[in-house]
């Protein structure tokens, strides 16, 4: 009996784009929870901020800039897969997505995407 076997192809897309800064203001503490994040927050004022980019590896330089631009904390950063989640108050998360996207837009000629909230 012959096995047939299955491929997975990822395919990433050419390019210099930041597609994904949301900001998840006063998220439920399962949030926290079902990512592996801190749970000891203060959820009355806490807020996550999930970023994207391509290419991946610059998530490296979007945690660096995050974290040096407001008093957030890395949830995760992730070179392969361009993914960044900050956590921290709701301004802080603002404020560093914000200072992310400028950079990257104005520095390093990025196209980057509007910011989203929930």
């Amino acid at each position: 009996m012959d096995e047939v076997k299955q491929r997975i192809i990822q395919e990433l897309v050419p390019g210099k784009q930041i597609s994904l800064a949301h900001i998840i203001a006063n998220p439920d503490k399962v949030m926290y929870t079902k990512l592996g994040l801190d749970p000891t927050v203060d959820y009355s004022k806490s807020a996550i901020g999930i970023m994207t980019v391509s290419p991946a590896e610059a998530a490296i330089i979007m945690g660096d800039i995050a974290i040096k631009a407001s008093a957030v904390e890395i949830g995760f950063v992730d070179r392969f897969s361009g993914s960044l989640i900050v956590t921290g108050t709701v301004s802080e998360v603002d404020a560093s997505t914000k200072a992310v996207l400028d950079y990257f837009q104005n520095t390093l000629h990025f196209t980057v995407c509007p910011v989203t909230r929930t």
